[in-house]
């Protein structure tokens, strides 16, 4: 749900990056926030959790065009990748306007791909959401690896029925794919917002 600051003329947006493990979610905010012009982010803001790999939360504010007046920010999140971690996840999706959900194509992987996207759904149900009407995007990342499932496949495994969303291969250490995903969920954002599309990338 975007939070409006009227004294300060911005509409926030909030993203959150989910997905397993050792997907690729902190490595596409990594590569946002080193691509991003400085006047156009924040700091960007990780907290540890224990064992888990990637990052607790990543905060990452991206300006945006003005809307009606306003000036719409973006701001970014992943989750946690470990199952324990689920109260944490549940915690980051509150208020959320767009999921982008980073799918590792890895065949050895897949079956914690599935379980991660269940997850995603309970989560939001929680709040009263349903993915088929939210926001989201689908990343199949990691496609330069050699043992990567077929697209088809993941495609069947993950997105399909009345919640298809857009999707996009990536490799996210090296930039592949990470603005086209982060463009296409930020237009979703405005449109069920506004009704009208702009973009999110310098």
């Amino acid at each position: 749900m975007s939070i409006i600051n009227y004294a300060a003329r911005v509409i926030n947006f909030k993203v959150v990056y989910y997905g397993p493990g050792l997907a690729g979610k902190t490595a596409n905010l990594q590569y946002i926030h080193r691509c991003l012009p400085g006047e156009n982010k924040g700091k960007m803001i990780s907290l540890a959790t224990g064992d888990d790999r990637t990052l607790f939360f990543d905060f990452l504010p991206v300006s945006a065009v003005g809307v009606r007046g306003f000036t719409t920010r973006f701001q970014l999140y992943t989750v946690p990748g470990q199952t324990h971690y689920n109260m944490t996840r549940k915690l980051v999706l509150r208020g959320v306007d767009g999921v982008v959900f980073v799918a590792d194509s890895q065949w050895d992987r897949l079956r914690e791909n599935v379980e991660s996207l269940r997850n995603l759904d309970d989560n939001l149900k929680e709040y009263g959401l349903d993915l088929a009407t939210t926001p989201h995007v689908i990343q199949y990342n990691k496609r330069d690896l050699a043992n990567v499932a077929p697209l088809d496949y993941l495609e069947y495994l993950l997105n399909r029925g009345a919640r298809r969303a857009p999707f996009f291969e990536a490799v996210a250490l090296d930039g592949t794919g990470v603005f086209d995903t982060l463009n296409t969920v930020s237009r979703m954002v405005l449109v069920k917002e506004f009704g009208q599309a702009q973009e999110a990338r310098p």
